[in-house]
């Protein structure tokens, strides 16, 4: 028998074979691409621009970070409430004591907490909630509003009488047993109604800034002395300020019953500024204090004007800087 010689006259099996796993390997490798280039956005866009605060809850302060993680007080309990802003879900990480939280202010562990009128602070370990440390500032008429932290010290407003406490923060931040009082003097007056109320480092963080409520001032505190100077804003006002948010030259008032964000442009030493923008948003309900996260600005709606149950709804609203 005579053998053949088998000629194939197209490509072989091999080949074929090798570019069937080459063509799987180059599809798979898109479909990756995709998800690691198109889930990220996608994930980023999907945050939302309101989300809610447990019914009832009836917020004033905010404080974002470390991380995506805000925090919110109550005024109506003291309940302190942290929600992920990827997702706005969250829940009460640190029960309150049956009075007010207002102004928080976060050294990335610790939240430093202004009791209202109970005349007191308070420091919580952002870990477990326990409350690490009190103090009762005042006795008598007292209203702690808000609270900066500038250098090694924790420095709280009172809206009823003019002073600032200050907690001096010892080596790794330790806490204090006791606190200063430091009172205000110069240009500011107090009269009726809601006095000094934000508190913000000046740019250069050699003064503090603060609003006053009732006569829409804003003025530089010399944090040793308590020495005021009012700030030359060229003739605009910051009536219903509230909180302050400062980021570089550029300090964000809420004007809490404007529904309104005043964006003001300081020097670098904050003795002058002017309002070179305001921000609003239709879902703005009376917020009262504003915290930043990448872009965007949040502040929760403390509806004053509404009258609380335990059923009023409350949220949160995220703007655009």
């Amino acid at each position: 028998m005579r053998s053949r010689s088998w000629v194939f006259a197209g490509p072989s099996p091999l080949g074929i074979v090798g570019r069937m796993r080459s063509a799987i390997l180059k599809t798979a490798l898109s479909a990756l691409i995709l998800v690691l280039l198109g889930s990220v956005p996608a994930q980023a866009a999907s945050k939302p621009d309101t989300f809610p605060l447990p019914n009832g809850f009836q917020p004033e302060g905010i404080e974002i970070g470390p991380g995506p993680h805000a925090y919110f007080g109550s005024r109506a309990t003291g309940d302190i409430y942290r929600a992920d802003l990827r997702t706005g879900k969250g829940s009460v990480i640190s029960k309150g004591p049956g009075t007010p939280s207002l102004g928080l202010k976060t050294d990335g562990r610790r939240l430093f907490v202004a009791g209202g009128n109970a005349g007191n602070a308070r420091v919580v370990d952002l870990r477990t909630g326990r409350v690490l440390k009190s103090y009762q500032f005042a006795t008598g008429t007292s209203f702690v509003n808000d609270v900066v932290l500038v250098g090694r010290a924790a420095y709280f407003t009172d809206s009823s009488n003019a002073v600032l406490y200050k907690l001096r923060l010892g080596r790794g931040g330790a806490l204090p047993d006791g606190f200063d009082t430091i009172p205000l003097t110069g240009a500011i007056a107090y009269g009726t109604g809601i006095n000094a109320n934000g508190i913000a480092p000046s740019p250069d963080r050699r003064s503090l800034l603060i609003v006053q409520s009732n006569t829409g001032k804003l003025f530089e505190v010399n944090p040793s002395s308590g020495v005021t100077t009012e700030v030359n804003l060229g003739g605009d006002s910051l009536v219903n300020g509230d909180g302050l948010l400062l980021s570089g030259r550029t300090l964000y008032a809420v004007l809490n019953r404007d529904n309104t964000i005043a964006v003001v442009g300081l020097s670098r030493d904050g003795s002058s500024g002017k309002i070179v923008k305001r921000l609003t948003h239709p879902e703005f309900d009376i917020p009262t204090t504003v915290a930043a996260h990448g872009h965007r600005l949040y502040l929760p709606n403390a509806r004053f004007s509404t009258t609380p149950t335990p059923d009023t709804p409350y949220d949160v609203v995220a703007v655009k800087r």
